[in-house]
């Protein structure tokens, strides 16, 4: 079995931050994303993870080459022609195994070990309330029998999750380049979603699994979710710096400084960072970060950020300086 994981988006609703850095290395609750993605393939009968990028592709091998042993390709797509197009790159690299598909800005936590010994390709869902933004699916039962990328006018609150066991991966090739032949585009680019409705069409059997851990990345306010959600579930350590009080759930890391500050609860640390005279609460604080005086809730600190000044909500990117007054 192959796994493909497209990680090319541009991640325009997290800008400023993916300006300089790809989504998927944006770190929480102690680790990138695509590093607890990775967390939870480990263990399962994978050959092969491939990975498809697009600009700035080169940090994400940098990261996954010197964290992880697993035997992975790098895939490049040169032009942003939607997920589908993405999928299809990997084509040649999968040729007629079945493959786990994980998008790229999903955290999850899911049991796959009875699920691999299921005959029919399966769809992640979660029942959501407004699955306007999502693939929706559509069943009888289990059984899939629709599915529609993004509806304005969704027929079922089951959302695709972003997690795919594909059995007939030549099936799944072949619809999607008869989207390109068609030229099926939603909202311009090639869906996945719209090349799985071609495969149902053809009697491709397909059912659902449901996936209750799953933690959506794709927006500042969703990454914040997911980041207290992972602290709460993580059983991280709360450490101690003398006069200072740290609130549980937080991740420090250990090469961060904390001086007269009160840190927490639901905040990352990433390494290097300095906060001193400092209250913060719900909120990441990326590498190299130099927090002082500041009150901040809500906030997104980029790496080697630095922040002086009052209380605040804050977004701010990588190699930024704010001081306010």
């Amino acid at each position: 079995m192959k796994a493909i994981i497209p990680v090319a988006g541009a991640g325009t609703r997290l800008r400023p931050h993916t300006h300089s850095t790809p989504k998927v290395l944006i770190e929480l609750a102690g680790k990138p994303i695509i590093g607890h993605i990775l967390a939870q393939l480990e263990g399962l009968p994978i050959d092969e993870v491939i990975m498809v990028v697009g600009q700035k592709g080169e940090m994400i091998k940098d990261y996954v080459d010197a964290h992880y042993r697993i035997r992975t390709s790098f895939i490049v797509q040169e032009e942003a022609k939607g997920l589908g197009d993405a999928i299809h790159l990997a084509k040649a690299a999968v040729g007629r195994d079945p493959a786990l598909i994980i998008l790229g800005d999903t955290i999850f936590k899911a049991d796959f070990g009875s699920l691999l010994d299921r005959p029919t390709s399966l769809i992640g869902v979660k029942e959501v309330e407004d699955p306007r933004r999502f693939g929706v699916v559509e069943t009888e039962g289990k059984r899939i029998v629709r599915l529609v990328e993004k509806p304005e006018h969704p027929e079922s609150k089951l959302a695709i999750v972003g997690i795919y066991l594909i059995r007939e991966t030549a099936g799944l090739f072949q619809a999607i380049e008869t989207l390109y032949h068609r030229k099926l585009r939603t909202k311009g680019e090639y869906q996945l979603t719209d090349a799985l409705q071609v495969m149902l069409e053809q009697g491709t059997e397909m059912e659902t699994f449901p996936v209750d851990g799953w933690f959506d990345c794709g927006k500042p306010e969703t990454l914040l979710e997911t980041n207290r959600s992972l602290l709460e579930m993580g059983g991280f350590k709360a450490p101690d710096f003398p006069g200072s009080v740290v609130i549980p759930p937080v991740f420090i890391d250990p090469t961060a400084k904390v001086e007269h500050s009160i840190i927490g609860p639901h905040v990352s640390v990433a390494a290097g960072s300095h906060i001193k005279q400092t209250m913060v609460s719900n909120s990441i604080i990326g590498s190299k970060v130099l927090v002082e005086k500041a009150m901040l809730q809500g906030s997104l600190l980029g790496d080697n950020a630095t922040v002086r000044g009052k209380l605040c909500r804050l977004n701010v990117g990588d190699d930024s300086e704010v001081d306010i007054y």
